[in-house]
């Protein structure tokens, strides 16, 4: 600890009436952080901030009471010039450690950790999961997270929020909706309200309106939340709940609302899970919610979306999915899916909970999807990441239409080609492949042609990457059979970070993503293998970091 650092623990401790035994400490805020040493190996307890008369905020922690693991902070910059009481029942060594600063602890080490993701969306600190209220709105692609943001693992669930210009480079801006006496904040999804059905809209403001699940031991419920610039602040609605349906389902689990503008009715739709499935409600003022329909066999997280055949805007298709990325196809008339065709899978793997992006603009009809990774990030005082943002398509195939996923088109500038290769045997393609030994980063397109119909693909330090099996038709143990149905080729685009693999199979009609796991003591690097194969096509590009280049 630096000595500076000391003085300044010694000045707080004198200035904030601190005691032990009393467990609270009082301070005044002149800096824009409170920075909260965490220790996984001490319990959690409740922790209090209290400014004048009323509670600011409650979480629990593992306040460290000796050494910490790691810090997480708190932004306390909208309370500058106040006093905050800090309460905590566990034990109370560690608030003696807290102390205030305008940068975080670890500030000099931030996005450059030995494992955190270099193309990928993190946290500074704290655990992440589902992605929430995915929105365009004035220039920026707003992402918000179920987020705790003082541990790395799972508690306290928040609405965490980051904004992009290109959904590529990100800006972590504070935690936006916290848990309050209702419970925590559950996930949900964001709109615009351009012609102020809600009435919260200032002038020429359209209201930027959260709709979120807040979870308690009993129950959970439906609510809301609006912001008037450009989500940086939130005001809660003061008539939540919308939606409390406990009762009509006998159990708790009614969750993630997924909110839209159904044109052709003139009206909003909400598309919420409950109990075995995806109900349907609809509004003409997001306050006032009817219950319309529900299909059965979803479970959290819903989307429902309309998109084009092969781009033909008189061919089109609904698609219904739920956290896992199963998804069905069918009809929709703004009260009642109609499944067609499904269920089907297109992604498997670490993906979950994945959400696309509202109010895109109108010259930019794409649907954009980004998933969670359920993806550890070892000893690092964050964990979970955002996968690639990806492009959803419906394609016709030989056994009728079908999602397809690949990386947006943005993602682009963050690969630069170095080296391409064509028509190599299996063990020339493993020297050339020698050059990236290490794999910190790296995208690989490449195309094998077997030999045999048995298996062969390629590995990383030994970790199956590709296991394609032409005999039983899987990959990596899931059937896949490709559109020609006697072809010996497959394609695939990879993509590695320094935690995560994320796999693109044959123009992205399968993918799928994982964890990295290299096998002990392995130092082969990435390898092709199988019986006589031939690498048609090798293409190996580096990556650019995100913290530190420019959208």
């Amino acid at each position: 600890m630096s000595i500076l650092r000391t003085i300044l623990l010694v000045l707080m401790t004198w200035s904030c009436s601190f005691s032990t035994f009393a467990q609270e400490i009082s301070i005044k805020v002149n800096k824009r952080f409170l920075n909260l040493p965490v220790s996984q190996s001490q319990d959690r307890g409740n922790m209090k901030f209290i400014v004048g008369d009323e509670e600011e905020r409650t979480f629990k922690i593992r306040l460290a009471s000796e050494e910490p693991d790691y810090w997480v902070f708190a932004d306390v910059s909208a309370l500058k010039g106040k006093t905050i009481k800090v309460y905590y029942d566990g034990n109370s060594s560690g608030l003696a450690k807290i102390y205030q600063e305008d940068k975080i602890n670890g500030q000099e080490s931030l996005y450059q950790e030995a494992n955190r993701p270099q193309y990928h969306f993190t946290t500074k600190r704290g655990w992440i999961n589902d992605p929430n209220g995915m929105i365009y709105s004035e220039g920026e692609y707003h992402l918000f997270y179920q987020h705790n943001p003082y541990e790395r693992e799972w508690e306290n669930m928040s609405w965490g929020h980051a904004v992009s210009t290109d959904m590529v480079h990100w800006q972590e801006l504070p935690t936006a909706l916290y848990p309050d006496s209702m419970g925590t904040m559950f996930s949900g999804s964001t709109v615009t309200d351009y012609n102020n059905t809600a009435g919260f809209n200032k002038g020429s403001t359209p209201a930027m309106i959260a709709f979120y699940t807040v979870d308690s031991p009993e129950k959970q419920v439906q609510c809301m939340a609006y912001s008037l610039d450009k989500g940086r602040t939130w005001t809660k609605y003061n008539k939540n709940p919308l939606i409390d349906s406990k009762d009509k389902w006998g159990t708790k689990d009614t969750r993630d609302p997924r909110v839209f503008w159904y044109r052709p009715g003139n009206h909003w739709v909400m598309v919420l899970n409950e109990r075995d499935g995806h109900s349907i409600y609809t509004s003409q003022n997001m306050k006032e919610w009817k219950y319309e329909s529900h299909i059965t066999g979803f479970w959290e997280c819903p989307d429902l979306f309309e998109l084009s055949v092969d781009g033909d805007p008189a061919d089109t298709k609904w698609v219904m999915y739920g956290a896992s990325g199963t998804y069905m196809l069918g009809a929709f008339d703004g009260k009642t899916f109609i499944p067609e065709a499904g269920k089907f899978q297109y992604t498997t793997g670490a993906l979950y909970a994945a959400q696309t992006f509202a109010n895109m603009p109108e010259t930019d009809p794409r649907r954009i999807q980004i998933g969670w990774g359920r993806i550890d990030q070892p000893a690092m005082p964050f964990n979970g990441m955002m996968l690639l943002p990806t492009e959803l398509t419906l394609r016709k195939t030989k056994n009728g239409p079908r999602l397809f996923s690949q990386p947006i088109e943005e993602t682009s500038t963050l690969f630069e080609k170095v080296q391409q290769w064509s028509s190599l045997t299996s063990n020339d393609a493993n020297e050339k492949l020698k050059v990236c030994y290490d794999a910190e980063g790296l995208r690989i397109k490449t195309t094998i042609k077997l030999s045999h119909a048995t298996s062969a693909g390629l590995k990383l330090f030994g970790q199956q990457i590709i296991d394609y099996d032409l005999n039983n038709n899987t990959i990596n143990g899931v059937f896949y059979s490709p559109e020609d149905m006697t072809s010996m080729e497959l394609s695939a685009d990879i993509y590695i970070d320094k935690t995560s693999i994320e796999v693109f199979i044959d123009g992205g009609v399968y993918s799928y993503a994982m964890e990295r796991k290299p096998t002990a003591n392995n130092a082969e690097g990435l390898q092709f293998w199988g019986n006589s194969i031939e690498v048609t096509d090798l293409q190996l590009y580096s990556v650019k970091s995100i913290w530190n280049s420019e959208p």
